[in-house]
């Protein structure tokens, strides 16, 4: 009798497969592929694969509601106070060596004009017919930056974090194929051959440490909203150039960092479930996405361009396309296409003090917008 109810079950199961969750399998399979032949961000695309089979299964208990783990780390680690992505950030500014910055601060422009883009999504956005709120959560999607896309999404409350959040960090995943088909289009081979020198001047010990405290009481006072991010950017940052602390530091660049991102990917495929995820406003979103992430690269490019009309030495304007905030993809992105151009010429420290910028501005973006739609 057992052994009947049981078949009843399984039948009950399979019978409450739909297209839409076979369609998330493969959408999740595709991800996993991805992470494992591609190597293209792994730690996460893995995470976020499986966990899209997971939480598609008929009765699936990961995902229910107050009680699967999936839930639940959706619940602690995203909903109630972006805590993860909040947490990766440190990691991410541990990382970071804003030395190529602090030598070359006109680098601080190239980051900024690498949110053009993220302006002008939105516009496009609201004009096809999403609410204010969507519209801006869609559109810091531009800046190739999971941690403020989610917290941008949540703080404004979109009705499509799952498809934002995905969307975003599949995208970041992306950065080597898409940004050298936008860059060779948007620049001329003689463009991409210009050489720049790097004056490895030593940048002191003192303004490393002051800069972290200085970025955070500025984004503080002119994008409160974003403090959250850059408090923890640049706290991560403060561990690293402190010196005292290099166990921790090395802790957070490493095994702290991947936990998170580990984690981070498992959660954001709570918001992967078919019903919700499998609708016209994901692929319009998508397309949306891919639009302000491809004018964002323009944007640092077009600025790169214009700065040297009135520059005695020369940018490469590839360096410009690596002010979006994926970090280190967009710096390594531009040194390959440097050298493949030049075998000579190494455009990655440039490359870095850009991305490094552009991972600032994009939070502070994300902080603007926030206060000014919820305002």
């Amino acid at each position: 009798m057992d052994f009947l109810k049981e078949l009843g079950f399984l039948a009950e199961g399979v019978s409450a497969v739909d297209w839409k969750m076979v369609a998330m399998w493969i959408i999740g399979a595709v991800l996993i592929f991805l992470a494992i032949k591609k190597d293209m961000e792994p730690a996460l695309l893995l995470p976020m694969g499986f966990g899209a089979i997971l939480v598609n299964l008929p009765f699936s208990a990961v995902a229910a509601e107050g009680e699967g783990i999936i839930a639940q780390l959706f619940k602690v680690g995203i909903e109630a106070g972006e805590a993860m992505p909040l947490l990766l950030f440190i990691g991410i500014g541990a990382m970071i060596d804003f030395g190529p910055l602090l030598a070359n601060p006109k680098l601080f422009i190239l980051g900024g004009a690498a949110q053009f883009g993220i302006f002008i999504t939105m516009i496009l956005a609201a004009m096809i017919g999403f609410p204010t709120n969507d519209a801006a959560s869609i559109a810091i999607i531009g800046a190739a930056d999971g941690p403020t896309s989610i917290m941008v999404a949540q703080r404004l409350m979109s009705n499509y974090v799952g498809p934002i959040m995905v969307v975003a960090y599949s995208y970041m995943a992306l950065v080597p194929i898409v940004q050298p088909a936008v860059i060779k289009a948007c620049t001329t081979k003689k463009e991409r051959q210009i050489r720049m020198q790097y004056n490895a001047k030593q940048v002191p010990k003192a303004l490393k440490i002051i800069f972290p405290i200085a970025v955070s009481i500025v984004a503080g006072l002119i994008a409160p909203g974003s403090l959250s991010l850059v408090g923890m950017l640049m706290f991560g940052n403060l561990l690293r150039e402190c010196t005292v602390l290099g166990s921790l530091s090395e802790t957070a660049q490493s095994s702290f960092s991947n936990i998170i991102t580990l984690l981070l990917g498992l959660t954001i495929s709570f918001q992967m479930k078919a019903a919700a995820f499998i609708r016209i406003e994901t692929l319009i979103i998508m397309g949306l996405g891919l639009f302000a992430f491809v004018f964002d690269t323009f944007g640092g490019i077009m600025c790169a361009k214009i700065m040297n009309l009135f520059s005695k030495n020369k940018i490469n304007p590839m360096v410009g396309a690596a002010g979006i905030s994926a970090f280190p993809m967009a710096s390594r992105v531009v040194e390959k296409m440097g050298i493949k151009e030049d075998p000579c010429n190494h455009l990655l420290m440039h490359a870095a003090g850009a991305n490094v910028s552009g991972q600032i501005a994009s939070a502070i973006v994300g902080g603007l917008i926030i206060g000014f739609i919820a305002g």
